[in-house]
Parts: C-alpha cells; structure tokens; sequence
C-alpha cells in the first residue's frame, strides 16, 4: 500500500508540474504578434489567425502553399515571405471586401478589428475556387467580340 501511494503521489506532482509549465509557455505569436502582418489585426491569437486562414482556403478551394511561399530549407512554408503574388492578391481582396462591407452592408468591426459576419466574404464570389471565372448570361454579351451589343443583334450593322 505504501508503494501505490509513492506512486500516487510521484504522479500528481508530475502532473502539475507539466500542466504549469505548458500553460506557462505561451506561443511566441501570441505575446509578440506575428511577423509580416499587413491587413488582418496585430492582435490575433495563434488559434484566431489559423480559422481565419482556414477560412480563406476553403472559400478558394485551396492549400497554404497557394499564397505561401516554401521556406529556405524546403521544409514547411515561409508564412512571413512575400514571394508569392498570391499573398498581395489575397490582401487586396481582403481589402475591397471590408470596403464592400462598410459601403453596402453598413458592417462594423467585432472587438478583434475584423468586420461582423455580414454582407460578402470570399466565398460569396469564389465558391471554392482559386480563380472564379466570369461568367455572362448568354443573349447578354455586350458590343465587342463576345457577341451583339445590348440591343441585339438587329441594331448592329
């Protein structure tokens, strides 16, 4: 019996000294913000940044890679580079949808500084798709080489 409560109690203190140390660590994010951060708040929490970007890829359709550069030792992505155009891209986009959201659905931003779920985001326009295609009504091309202007084609001659 003595030798299960050596045990027992070895276990415990274990425990509390693991549960106190990993609470302790706090992510480097979390305390000093992340690197490279343009358009989203400087704010976001490790958790916060990765649902948004999860987001953000499954309304393209697509992985990190697709706006994130690999790092210098081709193991992982380089999350703070800017070699990709995909990434710029990506902040505009951001960008005019906030403006969109301001202008047209009267949006305010939550306590993080991101807009309220309201109005647009990028699935409303990608719909799983890295790159939406335009798509026109056919009878409803304008003047040029997709078809009749927008009278028809018995007012063209």
């Amino acid at each position: 019996m003595l030798i299960n409560r050596k045990i027992l109690a070895t276990l415990a203190i274990t425990s509390v000294i693991s549960v106190v140390a990993l609470t302790s660590m706090a992510p480097q994010q979390e305390k000093g913000g992340f690197m490279n951060v343009k358009v989203l708040p400087k704010n976001l929490t490790d958790k916060q940044l990765h649902m948004i970007m999860r987001e953000w890829a499954t309304s393209l359709g697509v992985r990190c890679d697709f706006c994130h550069a690999p790092n210098a030792e081709g193991k992982g992505l380089d999350f703070a580079s800017d070699a990709k155009p995909e990434k710029e891209m990506a902040r505009h986009m951001f960008k005019m949808m906030n403006k969109i959201n301001q202008k047209f659905f009267e949006a305010k931003k939550d306590s993080l500084g991101m807009m309220a779920h309201t109005g647009v985001n990028c699935y409303t326009c990608h719909r799983g798709e890295s790159h939406p295609e335009i798509k026109v009504p056919e009878g409803r091309r304008g003047p040029g080489p997709g078809g009749p202007g927008p009278g028809g084609p018995e007012n063209h001659q």
